[in-house]
């Protein structure tokens, strides 16, 4: 068989030439279209953060402030407390609905004291109501007028008034059942924390 027969005008060198181009184009997109479906498997910052481990710097977060940050599709709280706001926690205890945390599911181990917090002022919480998952609003300003002259500062759920102390821990008579939950976390640093993963945590 020739290549006339084959393919007619196979046997002209430009014709060839043309053909090569060609495949060779095509080549080159088929790599360039691969591209962004690649990247595309690679987990984004949303991703990662709708499930695995987060990292966050606090090295820039000021006493009294408090930031928010993703973790599988929920708002985490992280709070550095200032000295005052450490001693209205004891303050705050006898009016609280469990001030010992004794539900186990609401805070790992490390995190059962009195402050619920591996570092005394740094609080990490997942921001959402323990009675329908509204998120609650920071009143951070003792005897604010709403809350009463007896008000240490804490958070209130705007939903159905639930109020919780500066360590989560619910007030009784709120519709919230329980305190708020403590996610597993360690520091890495002095200045880092990772979020959903801890010492315990299996590889």
């Amino acid at each position: 068989m020739t290549c006339e027969t084959w393919a007619p005008g196979a046997c002209d060198p430009a014709r060839r030439s043309l053909l090569r181009a060609t495949a060779g184009a095509g080549s080159v997109l088929a790599v360039a279209a691969a591209v962004p479906f690649v990247a595309s498997l690679t987990p984004s910052q949303r991703a990662r953060a709708a499930g695995a481990p987060v990292e966050v710097d606090i090295d820039k977060l000021a006493p009294g402030e408090l930031m928010v940050v993703e973790w599988r599709g929920k708002p985490v709280w992280i709070l550095r407390r200032t000295p005052e706001m450490l001693a209205s926690l004891a303050r705050a205890e006898q009016h609280l609905a469990d001030p010992g945390s004794a539900v186990d599911a609401q805070q790992p181990d490390y995190a059962r004291n009195a402050h619920r917090s591996i570092r005394p002022e740094i609080f990490v919480a997942v921001g959402l109501c323990t009675h329908l998952g509204c998120s609650p609003s920071s009143v951070f300003e003792p005897g604010h007028g709403a809350l009463g002259a007896d008000w240490p500062g804490g958070f209130l759920c705007p939903c159905h008034g639930s109020t919780f102390d500066l360590a989560g821990r619910v007030y009784r008579n709120k519709p919230a059942p329980t305190n708020l939950e403590v996610p597993p976390h360690t520091f890495l640093s002095d200045t880092r924390l990772r979020i959903g993963a801890d010492a315990g945590t299996p590889a």
